[in-house]
């Protein structure tokens, strides 16, 4: 399934691949989406209704709803152009639609009319006209939800974000006559069971797991995360001894090399760290290529000391002796014992 802005597609995996497209009634950023199990019909939840249509773009029912929006607005709207261009209903909070594994009914997260009471509700429509089965009040104030549909079509979960600690799970199960919810309260949904006996939860903190028994939502079994995945032992090395401090992280860098050169290239013992191109090793600069320069003093094209005198890389004789042939000033200031300039012709060996 791939949702744009004007059309939704939907492909069947399972079968001969075929390929629906439904016209979109709105932006996809302004609700969420539902198609039935058979791939014919396609359930757009907006901002402010239920709409149902087919591939043709017919739409075959609509429920409206109170105003999503993200400020609090109390108007009944009949069609998205009324609110098209405006910032706070752009970015609504939003509801959510699930069908039942069998396609006959659907499942919707609402927001009631209520003028400035934002009252919200769980309906069971039925999904063949959209009429009205069954509601509750969910008694939350979202800022969006997921559906979680069970093999056996008589039960659906419901996970609602309120963006606070207090965010709750529905359990429901219709019966054909009436609909039983159980809340649990500062849990997320995350799971049904292939099997359709379970389903599985976690908290907003997500330190444990919850195992439900999907017949009557009972806890069968929890999984604290700070059992389950036990700390590791950490250790840091010390450099230049084999000495470890116990309870510290254990570095992801390589430990430094010490490499000494020959003190005939000018260089003098450093610390060298692997490249990036070994694919053990961890990289403190990402991307880069392996460096491989010598150190400060090394005699090195990336590296040029500075010469005083002597010939220069351009091989200009003539320069290298009007290097060496230069008055300079000695550090004292220049002066004779007498207070006198002093001046002194640099001694070099290329001065002869």
């Amino acid at each position: 399934m791939q949702r744009g802005d004007t059309e939704l597609a939907v492909r069947d995996l399972e079968g001969a691949g075929a390929e629906a497209r439904f016209p979109a009634p709105w932006p996809r950023r302004y609700g969420s989406v539902a198609v039935s199990p058979a791939g014919d019909v396609a359930v757009f939840a907006g901002v402010h209704a239920l709409r149902a249509v087919d591939s043709t773009g017919a739409v075959l029912w609509e429920i409206r709803h109170g105003c999503w929006s993200a400020a609090v607005c109390t108007t009944a709207h009949a069609s998205f152009s009324e609110y098209a261009d405006d910032y706070h209903h752009g970015h609504a909070d939003s509801g959510s639609a699930a069908f039942s594994s069998d396609g006959k009914v659907l499942w919707a997260h609402v927001r009631g009319h209520m003028g400035h009471d934002t009252e919200e509700e769980w309906l069971i429509l039925d999904a063949a006209d959209g009429s009205l089965l069954a509601r509750v009040a969910t008694m939350t104030v979202g800022s969006g939800s997921f559906h979680f549909p069970h093999p056996d079509p008589a039960y659906m979960g419901l996970s609602i974000a309120e963006g606070e600690e207090s965010s709750p799970v529905l359990w429901g199960r219709w019966d054909g006559t009436q609909l039983t919810v159980q809340r649990f309260v500062e849990e997320v949904f995350l799971a049904v069971s292939p099997s359709g006996e379970h389903f599985l939860t976690t908290d907003t903190g997500q330190w444990a797991l919850y195992l439900h028994q999907a017949e009557d939502g009972t806890e069968l079994r929890r999984l604290n995360a700070g059992d389950a995945v036990p700390l590791l032992r950490e250790t840091t090395a010390l450099a230049g001894t084999s000495k470890r401090r116990s309870r510290t992280t254990t570095s992801p860098w390589p430990a430094p090399s010490t490499t000494r050169r020959s003190p005939a290239t000018g260089s003098s013992t450093h610390t060298q760290w692997p490249c990036e191109d070994q694919s053990s090793t961890p990289s403190l600069s990402r991307g880069l290529p392996c460096r491989q320069e010598k150190t400060l003093g090394a005699r090195s094209p990336r590296i040029r000391p500075l010469s005083i005198c002597g010939t220069s890389r351009t091989g200009n004789e003539a320069t290298a002796r009007a290097r060496c042939s230069k008055l300079l000033v000695p550090p004292n200031g220049g002066s004779h014992r007498d207070g006198s300039p002093q001046r002194r012709r640099a001694s070099s060996p290329c001065s002869g």
